[in-house]
């Protein structure tokens, strides 16, 4: 299995950097993995925030096939414990996916049109983080999910 996530605009905190490579670089020993960086918009201030969604949604449909399991991060999303992701991303597994794809929204979330792509929705807390900083707290647990799916040590329960 394939795994990609699609984030808009880049990581600008060397600590968020920093510990988003050190999964990354945990990942690849478990699973295909890599980042689609969407660039910022242009000129957004002209924008209102939905034509921002939009926009943005434009793009990161473009990075996705029509056979992609389509997973946003949004707030409104299941919450998961450690384990339930686990099984859950297991469950994809044994169903024969071949490529997963994450998309972490801008600062605005999504436009209808990438909530109508999705096959699911994935929420990490009912408080809102940074977009910027949820890419580390996901490649965490995407790596938490693999050592438990292997029965490693990492995770403690």
């Amino acid at each position: 299995m394939k795994i990609q996530i699609i984030c808009i605009g880049k990581t600008d905190d060397k600590y968020l950097k920093e510990g988003i490579e050190l999964y990354e670089k945990r990942l690849k020993h478990y699973v295909n993995f890599n980042f689609e960086i969407i660039p910022d918009l242009k000129n957004v201030k002209n924008l209102s925030r939905s034509e921002q969604c939009i926009k943005e949604g434009e793009s990161i449909l473009k990075h996705i096939n029509p056979q992609d399991y389509v997973v946003l991060l949004d707030e409104r999303g299941d919450s998961f414990t450690s384990l339930e992701f686990a099984a859950f991303f297991e469950k994809l597994g044994v169903q024969g996916r071949s490529q997963v794809v994450f998309v972490i929204g801008g600062p605005f979330g999504f436009s209808d049109a990438v909530y109508k792509r999705a096959d699911k929705k994935l929420s990490f807390s009912k408080m809102t983080f940074s977009h910027q900083m949820i890419r580390l707290f996901f490649v965490e647990q995407l790596y938490r999910a693999h050592t438990i799916i292997k029965g490693e040590s990492y995770h403690h329960e």
